[in-house]
């Protein structure tokens, strides 16, 4: 009996010694630091679901609304801005996460850049600038209140733009904003983008809140064959947007359907896209008086400016009130086409110089950090305001200088060099969109 107790003692002992042995193995092989194989210390966060398909998004938490995100290393330490629209009154300090190739990465702090130009109203175009983290190839960001990466699982992430691309950087864009009620003005619109495109234009940027329904079909049609780029613009769903520029005159909570954050987020859009923007409204046409065509024109200043990368253009009135009176224009397939006709009024205002007057703007993206409607807030290198014998801006609308009689205004055709060209142009694209005369 004593024999088989101790037979039962000596087995329990085994059964401990090895299930002893075979513990420290396992422990010893956890604490042994493997480089090829390194323990999860968590399970890592798949941020591939919840990407922004929105032009605008609401960052969580806040007040604020966030546009897009675009590699910016410019500035030393800087590698990534994300433009937005931020409530100046609540802004407090956020923290970037990445998503790198999939997986979210460390999260950094941010430096955040009210732009100058706010005009008094209570939402400010505004930068967020970050670092990325080493070793992350950056897809995706958001911001965060707190440093905290469990934080991001209700988060909406927006996609990385301007990551290297072999695109022609030849190219000349023109930058829109904005459209919104029921603007349907149909002929001066198909008239601009024809002599846009005459002038060597390849891209022109619309951001849309809404239009009337034949401008509406006109700028689906340009969309389709690629020359018009629409970009939705629902600043009427998140705030109650301004239709004037001065919030003291206007109110709204936002200076004119956020014109300032479009014409900035569209710099960046076209950065590794093209090697001039054109920041104008579509009423104005920037036009070379020396040269015929843009890239002739800024091929001149660029030899005579080298440093130079943002060219303020002269504005220059066309009153509508006042037409041409041979009525050689005044064409019968477009009687029927709700808009302006530009070729009809020759007549313009001289600037008074005596008080400011505002220019539009050419610019290489790469030399502009921020921009505003009628000059430029910070850049690298130099400005050059071009001479208007040389180009000046033809803006048909409602007389400036409603006082001047037409024996004050100058006689100004320089729309009629074009006209071969540009009539035919613009019956072809009317009457692809049903809208021409027969």
């Amino acid at each position: 009996m004593d024999s088989a107790k101790n037979t039962q003692r000596k087995l329990l002992l085994f059964i401990l010694i090895g299930a002893f042995i075979i513990f420290f193995f396992i422990s010893d092989q956890t604490s042994t630091t493997d480089t090829s194989i390194p323990p999860p210390r968590r399970a890592p966060i798949n941020c591939g679901l919840g990407i922004s398909s929105e032009t605008i998004t609401p960052l969580q938490n806040t007040k604020h609304l966030l546009v897009s995100a675009y590699i910016d290393q410019r500035v030393k330490g800087l590698d990534l801005r994300i433009i937005g629209i931020f409530r100046r009154d609540s802004i407090q300090p956020l923290h970037c996460a990445f998503c790198c190739a999939g997986w979210l990465s460390k999260t950094s702090p941010s430096t955040i850049l009210q732009h100058a130009d706010n005009f008094g109203f209570p939402f400010v175009t505004t930068d967020v600038m970050c670092p990325i983290p080493t070793n992350c190839n950056a897809t995706h960001v958001t911001l965060l209140t707190e440093p905290d990466r469990s934080k991001v699982f209700n988060q909406t992430w927006l996609p990385i733009r301007n990551k290297r691309t072999d695109e022609n950087k030849e190219k000349f864009t023109v930058c829109i904003s904005n459209l919104f009620g029921d603007y349907n003005n149909v002929l001066q619109y198909a008239q601009t983008l024809e002599m846009y495109r005459l002038l060597g234009v390849d891209r022109v940027v619309i951001y849309n809140t809404s239009c009337g329904p034949d401008l509406n079909h006109l700028l689906q049609s340009y969309s389709q064959e690629g020359f018009v780029e629409m970009v939705p613009w629902p600043i009427d769903k998140h705030l109650n947007p301004s239709h004037g520029w001065l919030f003291s005159e206007h109110g709204g909570d936002v200076h004119y359907f956020g014109q300032l954050t479009t014409l900035n987020d569209c710099i960046y859009r076209s950065m590794e896209l093209s090697r001039y923007v054109m920041l104008n409204d579509i009423d104005e046409i920037i036009m070379p008086y020396q040269h015929n065509d843009l890239k002739s024109l800024m091929s001149t200043l660029e030899q005579s400016h080298p440093n130079t990368g943002v060219f303020p253009i002269e504005n220059h009135i066309f009153p509508y009130q006042h037409f041409e009176p041979s009525k050689r224009f005044h064409l019968p397939q477009w009687n029927g086409v709700p808009g302006v006709n530009i070729l009809e009024h020759i007549y313009r205002e001289d600037p008074n110089r005596n008080i400011y007057h505002p220019y539009k703007l050419i610019v290489r993206p790469e030399s502009v950090e921020q921009t505003s409607v009628h000059e430029v807030l910070k850049r690298f290198g130099q400005q050059y305001k071009v001479p208007p014998e040389v180009c000046r801006l033809i803006h048909v609308r409602t007389a400036l200088r409603g006082s001047l009689t037409l024996k004050e205004l100058n006689v100004d055709k320089r729309l009629w060099d074009f006209h071969e060209m540009l009539i035919p142009k613009v019956d072809q694209v009317l009457k692809r969109v049903g809208l021409l005369n027969t």
